[in-house]
């Protein structure tokens, strides 16, 4: 078993990695080997007992694709992307990361041949979807993306899908929640600030709040993002047809609801550290997002997620503040 990570710098990257080589093995076979691929070198923790192959490249280079591809991995975990704040301000930068180097990718894997038809498990978003949608969305609803990165990640499923269907990849798209709570420094997500206003006062710091508390989104913890990454990666393709990119299971919470779960976990104090300073760059950003998904047919599959957002922050309480 040969497995490709691709963003295995970043964040969920890195915990992807990290329960690789804790479990050894995935789907019930031992992995042989595992190359871990960014524009930054990964750093995997410890002796796993197999090939661990480290590469700094940027995918959207031309042949770097190509020498990725050449190991022919039988899984490809492709977790690599400029986020939405960054995509939205950076038009040309969005495209290229986002949409030309997974072009590349799919294009390396089809130029293989021989029969070689990887497993490809790609992380799209819910931003695939914008208005107008109904409060709850469900599997059949259309995508309608209202932003850049929303664009070019529906555009990548697209991608994906039609290379499943000839038969070059046998992959398949796992619409990620906003992924809360996100350990470590902010990034440049426009959703950045779900995760801030827990992290930060859980570890005694201010958190700014730029968008009212009745806003609305779908969450889930990195810990149940690695687990639709792996269930994704193990699941019999015969279960999945022709239609290859799913909605992950969430929690929908208000802001509010966000604040008082810190509250019912740190007190009062912690939610003193929240402070509201609306930004109106990020508050049209998020108007534009969905609420509320009803994820059945991936329940049915098996993917599964936190209850509430308490165990949201539970979970982040207990794998990142030692419980």
């Amino acid at each position: 078993m040969r497995i490709l990570v691709i963003g295995a710098a970043g964040m969920l990257g890195g915990k992807l990695v990290e329960r690789l080589m804790r479990d050894g093995r995935l789907g019930g076979e031992p992995i042989s080997e595992l190359t871990l691929v960014d524009r930054v070198a990964a750093e995997p923790p410890g002796d796993p007992g197999f090939a661990v192959e480290r590469t700094v490249a940027d995918l959207a280079e031309p042949g770097v694709a190509a020498g990725i591809a050449a190991g022919r991995p039988d899984v490809i975990f492709h977790l690599a992307a400029v986020v939405s704040g960054e995509a939205e301000e950076n038009l040309e930068k969005g495209y290229r990361v986002n949409l030309d180097a997974t072009r590349m990718l799919l294009d390396a894997i089809r130029a293989g041949g021989q029969g070689y038809r990887p497993r490809v498990v790609y992380s799209s978003s819910i931003a695939v979807f914008g208005p107008p949608f109904p409060e709850v969305i469900g599997d059949d609803h259309g995508v309608t993306p209202a932003t850049s990165y929303g664009t070019q990640k529906a555009m990548i499923e697209l991608l994906l899908s039609d290379h499943a269907r000839r038969g070059f990849v046998d992959g398949i798209a796992i619409r990620l929640p906003t992924i809360c709570v996100r350990p470590g420094r902010p990034n440049l997500a426009a959703s950045g600030f779900f995760s801030s206003i827990i992290r930060e006062p859980l570890n005694g710091q201010d958190a700014v709040l730029p968008v009212s508390a009745d806003v609305r989104h779908w969450f889930a913890s990195p810990r149940s993002a690695i687990g639709f990454l792996l269930h994704a990666a193990t699941i019999d393709p015969a279960r999945l047809g022709d239609r290859r990119c799913l909605t992950m299971p969430g929690v929908s919470a208000t802001v509010a609801d966000e604040i008082e779960a810190l509250r019912r976990v740190a007190g009062d104090e912690a939610v003193r550290r929240v402070h509201h300073q609306p930004d109106a760059t990020i508050m049209r950003i998020v108007a534009g997002w969905p609420r509320s998904f009803d994820a059945r047919r991936a329940r049915a599959l098996g993917f599964s997620a936190e209850a509430d957002f308490d165990e949201i922050v539970r979970v982040y309480v207990e794998d990142e503040l030692g419980g």
